[in-house]
Parts: structure tokens; C-alpha cells; sequence
């Protein structure tokens, strides 16, 4: 297994894009589908790979000055360039960065600012996360690039005993809070075992670090500015399956959106839904379909930090509502959404309508062609719903 992850890994096979909706190919998947002569790449990748929610932009944001289209990866190259730009001492680093990355977020960004300022790395999470420890308490805004979530377990020691702990040791003598870790995640329609985790809640039983995740690009530019710019280490997760399929009217300039600030996207008073990343979109047709089919008024919150989280805005609307469901992909066991529940239970036991409901992946490995049974979707979501309203 480890010479297997290694070869994926270490040849420039993983590089190859076709765009999102045809994935992240190997030349080595395109011949041996090429081998069987009624095989062909294109239609059963478009017909596998079809997304289990449909995206709704976002309204253009007024407060930030003047907008342009972009994609999510496109919005958080401009919140890279805008930080490089602004601030002397921001690097970037990580594997493959240099000439843009696997997912194109930082492509350009060495021919502008110079290859002292956004450079590679070798193949190496803990060493990676290790170096932006050290620039970081050398005064330098380091932003580190794991090239997916799934990878980011070899560096999880750095994170977790170095990074989070950092302050707390030296009594605020030294500190690493101008660390940032951008890392593609979730599932994406063909990344298997390796290329479709969510690992945050990993993550979030650890303190000294904050973690976020964005649903679209207007909110992935300006939390990831939030993040660089925060006095503490963040891990920055973003959703991979929307980098292209996202598509928003995004500020041109720099802005940041508050960290540990949920937010209503829809307000109800039957039921509330609390998602992060991919989900929200996920939960947003569940809605629709609540309202329809039902007649019920579902209030939808997009958590965007998970650590720390706001349990105010999330325990404010249960009280209005009496129930609430929280939705991932990662494994349900010892998942976010557990935090989530155990909270709410505390806070509004005496508001709660029905028991509080957990929609999330299964505690097994994250399939390949058993995706679409493995994710939690809009019908998965739906059921919870209307067993919530009927008990």
C-alpha cells in the first residue's frame, strides 16, 4: 500500500487535469479504459461523476467594492495574490505550488512575486507543516498547501503538539499564529479512499487552532484573508468539488468575513439545518424539497468555522424551531455533527420537539464506485426530515 500511495504520489500523473467534472485522471486510468474497445473516458466519466446537489450562487456582494466572475479556486488565487501583494513576508509553499498546483489556486502567483516567495516543497506534510511552523515564528505569514485533506495525517503530530500548542507553551513568549494550511477536501465524484476525505473533526478536539470551510468563492476569499490574517494557526479546508463548479461574483480587492460566525442563509421555523462546505448546497435543496412536499419551514445555517464554532447562532435558532439536523460527509461516529448535538441537547433540552438528527457518511472507508450510496444526500436528508415532523 505504501509503494502504491508512494508511485500515485510521486508521478506526474496525479497533476493531470481535465476539470473538475472530468476529474483529476492518470494517464494509466486513460489506457486502460482505452483498452477495452467499448470503453470510451468521456461519457462514463460525465455520467459517474454527476454532482449530488446543484449549485445556487450567491447574490454579489456591495460592501467590498467592485466584483468579478470567479470560481472557488479562482477566489482563493485572488486571496493569495492579494495577500502577496499587501504584505512583504507572506510565502507560499507546498507540493507542486509553483507552477500553480494540482487545482490551479496558485497558478501565476510565481512569475509575479518570484520563486523566493511561492515555492515548492518535496513530498513531505510533516516537513511541509514543520517549515511553516519555523517561518511563522520567525515573523513570516506562511501559508502551507497539504495537496489533499487525505495526506494531511503525516503532518498531523506538527499540527497538533507543535502548531496549537505553540503559545501555550512558551507562556505567549512565541507563537506560530501566522500559520495558514489550505487543503482541498471532501468528496468529488471519483476520489476514492484517498481523494475524498473530510477529516476536520480530527482536528477539532484540539485547541490553539481554528478550521474552516467555505461553500462558494465570495465566502472562501474572504475567510481565507480572515484566517491569514488571524494571530492564531488555521487550517483552511476547501470544498474540491466545488472549485469549478462554483461560480460567484467575487470582490476584486481584499475583504474578510468574521471567523467562529455561522451564518442563516434561509430562516424558518420548523426545523433547522446546519451544514458546512459542500452540504450546505446539499441542504439548500432539502429545503426546497421540505417546503414543497411537506409544508415545512426549514431554517438553514452555514457553520463556516468549526473551531470554535457558534453555538449561539446554531442554539438561537433551535430554540425557534425544536428540532434540528446537522449534516456531513465525514463518518458519523465521532463526526462534528456529534459536538454539534451534544451541545444543543445541553442548551435547549426543554425546546427540543424531537430527537436531534445526524445525517452524515457511513463508519466505513470512503468508496469508489459505492459513492453515491455513501454520501449523505438530498434524499437521505429528506427522510430525516420527515421523520423528524412526525414523531
Amino acid at each position: 500500500m505504501a509503494a502504491t500511495r508512494l508511485f500515485l504520489r510521486a508521478s506526474p500523473v496525479k497533476s493531470s487535469l481535465t476539470g473538475l467534472t472530468g476529474g483529476v485522471r492518470s494517464s494509466l486510468g486513460l489506457t486502460l479504459l482505452k483498452r477495452s474497445p467499448d470503453c470510451t473516458a468521456e461519457p462514463k466519466a460525465q455520467r459517474r461523476h454527476a454532482a449530488h446537489f446543484t449549485y445556487h450562487p450567491d447574490p454579489a456582494p456591495t460592501q467590498y467594492g467592485p466584483t468579478q466572475k470567479m470560481n472557488l479556486f479562482q477566489s482563493v488565487t485572488s486571496a493569495l495574490d492579494n495577500t502577496l501583494a499587501g504584505d512583504p513576508t507572506a510565502v507560499i509553499f507546498g507540493e507542486d505550488v509553483a507552477f500553480g498546483g494540482v487545482f490551479r489556486c496558485t497558478v501565476g502567483l510565481r512569475d509575479k512575486y518570484g520563486k523566493d516567495r511561492v515555492f515548492n516543497t518535496p513530498l513531505c506534510e510533516q516537513g511541509i507543516v514543520g517549515f511553516g511552523i519555523g517561518a511563522a515564528v520567525a515573523g513570516a505569514t506562511a501559508i502551507a498547501e497539504i495537496q489533499f485533506a487525505d495526506y494531511i495525517y503525516p503532518a498531523f503530530d506538527q499540527i497538533v503538539n507543535e502548531a496549537a500548542k505553540y503559545r501555550y507553551r512558551s507562556g505567549n513568549l512565541f507563537d506560530c499564529g501566522k500559520l495558514t494550511i489550505r487543503s482541498p477536501w471532501g468528496c468529488v465524484g471519483h476520489g476514492s479512499i484517498y481523494h475524498s476525505q473530510s477529516p476536520e473533526a480530527f482536528f477539532a478536539h484540539c485547541p490553539g487552532i481554528k478550521i474552516v470551510v467555505p461553500r462558494g468563492p465570495v465566502q472562501a476569499k474572504g475567510l481565507l484573508l480572515s484566517c491569514i490574517a488571524d494571530q492564531n494557526p488555521c487550517i483552511f479546508f476547501e470544498p474540491k468539488i466545488l472549485y469549478r463548479a462554483a461560480v460567484e461574483q467575487v470582490p476584486t480587492e481584499a475583504y474578510q468575513i468574521p471567523l467562529s460566525q455561522a451564518e442563516v442563509l434561509q430562516e424558518g421555523s420548523d426545523l433547522t439545518l446546519v451544514a458546512w462546505g459542500t452540504q450546505v448546497h446539499v441542504l439548500r435543496e432539502v429545503a426546497a424539497m421540505a417546503q414543497e412536499k411537506l409544508g415545512v419551514s426549514c431554517e438553514l445555517i452555514d457553520l463556516q468555522t468549526i473551531l470554535p464554532w457558534d453555538t449561539e447562532t446554531v442554539c438561537k435558532s433551535v430554540v425557534k424551531t425544536g428540532r434540528l439536523l446537522v449534516s456531513h460527509e465525514a463518518p458519523v461516529t465521532g463526526g462534528f455533527a456529534a459536538e454539534i448535538s451534544s451541545t444543543v441537547q445541553e442548551e435547549c433540552f426543554l425546546n427540543l420537539e424531537a430527537p436531534i438528527s445526524r445525517v452524515c457518511g457511513y463508519d466505513t472507508p470512503f468508496p469508489h464506485i459505492f459513492e453515491p450510496f455513501y454520501i449523505p444526500d438530498k434524499w437521505k436528508c429528506f427522510e430525516a426530515v420527515k421523520r423528524m415532523i412526525n414523531f
